[in-house]
């Protein structure tokens, strides 16, 4: 079964865009429009995540996740929210909630923090095997089962850490990942650095898998948003105008 999101927001255009959205890219969608009746929607209907507004009439994101942590509800939830001050993330985060976007965010990257929160509330550690199809492109080849990494048919050197950056670079080819969403997604999987730190391991993982790191095909870099992984050749129109550093 594809994964189900509720949507809990006042505004008809957030809650039409966000559920065509993500059932156009295989997710099952419904919508509340505030979260004075979250509780009892839950009791008739169990979606995998909730995207939470936090600014509602009557009763608001905050209010409404505290009344179902403190029931004992422990359902995955995404604040979405036009207050994206540290305070506000904090109070969010302390309360329960899984994860939290500021207003207006796009869409892409909520589908690929959902995907997180997924992957860390319902699927195994980052260091046990996965029963995935091996992920080809260009001379490499991936084994998610074996987590080992072939090139023409020959096993390349290949660290715990690569393994997963590479991992996470493959589940979303073509899409700028930037350094905090980067992050989030590690985190996920069981790895912890810092923003600045991933330099490193970026750097690693070029060295394994291109020819020339200093002028990577596959991982390269977009001036001030992130990272794009291109597993064909050429590059993305973004990518063009990024730096190799």
């Amino acid at each position: 079964m594809s994964p189900h999101v509720l949507i809990v927001d006042d505004d008809p255009v957030v809650r039409d865009l966000l559920s065509g959205f993500l059932r156009a890219n295989g997710f099952e969608a419904s919508v509340l429009h505030d979260g004075t009746h979250l509780g009892a929607r839950l009791k008739r209907e169990r979606p995998s995540v909730v995207v939470l507004d936090v600014m509602m009439p009557r009763t608001d994101g905050l209010r409404a996740l505290a009344a179902l942590r403190a029931q004992g509800d422990d359902i995955p939830v995404i604040f979405a929210s036009a207050r994206g001050a540290a305070g506000d993330r904090i109070a969010g985060l302390m309360l329960g909630a899984d994860d939290y976007v500021t207003k207006p965010f796009d869409p892409e990257e909520l589908l690929l923090r959902i995907h997180a929160v997924l992957r860390r509330r319902g699927s195994a550690h980052a260091g046990a095997a996965e029963a995935r199809e091996r992920y080809r492109f260009g001379a490499f080849e991936l084994d998610f089962t074996a987590r080992t990494l072939e090139r023409d048919g020959k096993r390349v050197p290949f660290r715990n850490c690569e393994f997963v950056i590479l991992k996470i670079f493959t589940e979303h080819p073509y899409r700028v990942l930037s350094r905090g969403l980067l992050h989030d997604l590690l985190h996920a999987e069981g790895f912890d650095f810092h923003e600045r730190s991933l330099d490193v391991p970026v750097w690693r993982l070029r060295r394994v898998i291109e020819d020339d790191p200093a002028q990577p095909r596959y991982v390269q870099t977009v001036r001030g948003k992130g990272y794009v992984f291109v597993p064909q050749n050429g590059s993305t129109e973004d990518s063009a105008h990024g730096t190799n550093a």
